[in-house]
């Protein structure tokens, strides 16, 4: 088979692999749709820890081809989605329920050979079925978004109030349909790039605002009535981001750290603001126990307004360089196209 591996110091390539087989209760599958992430550029760059040489590709979804021995709930032919995580079940994380945190947690596509390929192997357990009239296109978004339901779950939205969604690329754009989906009002969504201010309104923004606007924060500040936003995230990952988020929280506001900041950023903040605001600042790490609930989600937000471009195995080199340029909403590799 062929499979796009990361061969370590930022090299990538298309090679030829055996082709494997399942065990017990593992399924084998056809990856049909593999979203590229910013954590693979981020692997190739150098500021991500994986273990190569190893298969991209952590948001799959694909066609079940055999079964191995014991395998339960699934059937040749279904079209199922992947949960990425492998969690060793013995940590006091994984034993408190926290297995996102486990200490020797491994990751499909990172650790473990991922869904850019021709097949792929995994267990039964992480491999869900898609609904009926779902694609794998639309499959493919479901381990984002199950990030993104887990983010949801850490701000702990309270309906009718307004929320600021700074940053709105694929991620940032799943956030704002969540938004939605719960209640917040106003949604506002900032993004330097028109296109992207763009899709946070076609995902249910209600203003969307230009952060290098050097009017921006009393733009925002201002659709609170002065109060500030009780609920914001950084979906960037930029310690500038973060800052301007905590200027711009109500007081009581609980602020989420979902953009992914390289190792070495740091950001200056005000510990007396934190203070006299009361201010709730969280992170959000992955998946831990979302991911059945993103598949029920798929159906009911709106997944089609994320313009999608396919790639071929053959051309993963460039589904890479367009995802580093954002050409389209959200670039995959589709391991069935011919090159």
């Amino acid at each position: 088979m062929k499979a796009v591996r990361f061969l370590g110091d930022g090299e990538l390539a298309v090679v030829g692999l055996p082709d494997p087989a399942p065990g017990i209760r593992e399924v084998l599958l056809a990856p049909a749709a593999v979203g590229v992430c910013g954590t693979d550029t981020h692997i190739l760059d150098g500021h991500y820890p994986a273990r190569p040489p190893v298969t991209l590709g952590h948001e799959v979804a694909g066609r079940v081809v055999a079964l191995g021995d014991g395998a339960r709930g699934l059937q040749v032919g279904d079209l199922v989605t992947v949960e990425p995580h492998r969690y060793c079940g013995v940590c006091q994380y994984c034993r408190r329920g926290m297995e996102h945190m486990c200490i020797a947690k491994e990751a499909y596509g990172v650790h473990l050979d991922g869904g850019m390929a021709e097949l792929m192997v995994v267990p039964d357990r992480i491999a869900y079925r898609l609904p009926e009239g779902v694609d794998a296109t639309i499959g493919a978004l479901t381990e984002p978004l199950a990030c993104c339901v887990h983010a949801m779950d850490r701000l702990g939205l309270m309906s009718g109030l307004p929320i600021l969604i700074q940053g709105c690329g694929p991620a940032g754009a799943l956030l704002v349909a969540l938004a939605r989906n719960l209640g917040s009002n106003p949604i506002v969504v900032s993004d330097t790039r028109p296109d992207r201010r763009d899709l946070g309104m076609r995902m249910g923004a209600d203003v969307a605002l230009d952060p290098s606007d050097p009017d921006f924060e009393r733009q925002a500040l201002a659709l609170t009535g002065g109060d500030g936003f009780p609920y914001a995230v950084d979906a960037v990952g930029l310690p500038a981001v973060l800052e301007s988020v905590i200027r711009l929280a109500a007081r009581g506001a609980r602020l989420l750290v979902f953009g992914v900041a390289e190792p070495h950023a740091r950001a200056s903040v005000s510990p007396n603001e934190i203070y006299t605001k009361e201010l709730t600042l969280l992170g959000t790490a992955i998946n831990p126990f979302s991911h059945l609930r993103a598949v029920g989600l798929l159906t009911r937000l709106p997944l089609h307004e994320l313009r999608v471009a396919a790639y071929p195995l053959g051309k993963a080199g460039d589904a890479i360089a367009a995802a580093r340029t954002g050409v389209s909403d959200k670039i995959q590799i589709a391991p069935g196209l011919n090159t």
